[in-house]
């Protein structure tokens, strides 16, 4: 099976936190997690400038298609069992535009909200879970 890329930003303390949490998660393998920094990223999204990749964490199927923010978490919920409840709220009308509003201020205040909740240093302890394919910062 072909996995899909999740493309996120390796210099953020909270991308990385959520990216360890998400090899947990994932237990079917659906998703291989590429920092941005790699030349990977580059090669799965070039139509995508270094900012717009920022911006938002950004799933590429393994049919090329790409989906941002809270439609890149509804994408992925819905093929990790933990997270298919999540994945079927975001479907609800009008769920997925209250979640992107969400997802939106968050991702433009997370180096704050980094180190509002210390995520530099209590998220380092966490541990990712070891898979061949990811690339964890």
């Amino acid at each position: 099976m072909k996995q899909h890329l999740v493309l996120y930003d390796d210099e953020c303390p909270l991308c990385v936190f959520q990216m360890k949490l998400l090899t947990w998660l994932d237990w079917l393998n659906v998703a291989a997690l590429v920092p941005l920094s790699s030349d990977r990223a580059k090669e799965a999204a070039p139509q995508l400038d270094r900012e717009t990749l920022r911006s938002a964490m950004h799933a590429v199927t393994s049919g090329g298609h790409i989906h941002r923010g809270a439609r890149c978490i509804r994408f992925l919920s819905l093929r990790m069992p933990l997270l298919v409840p999540l994945g079927l709220l975001l479907w609800v009308p009008g769920v997925i535009w209250i979640a992107e509003h969400f997802y939106n201020l968050v991702a433009n205040n997370r180096l704050i909200l980094s180190r509002l909740f210390g995520c530099k240093d209590a998220c380092a302890i966490m541990p990712a879970r070891k898979r061949e394919h990811d690339k964890l910062a």
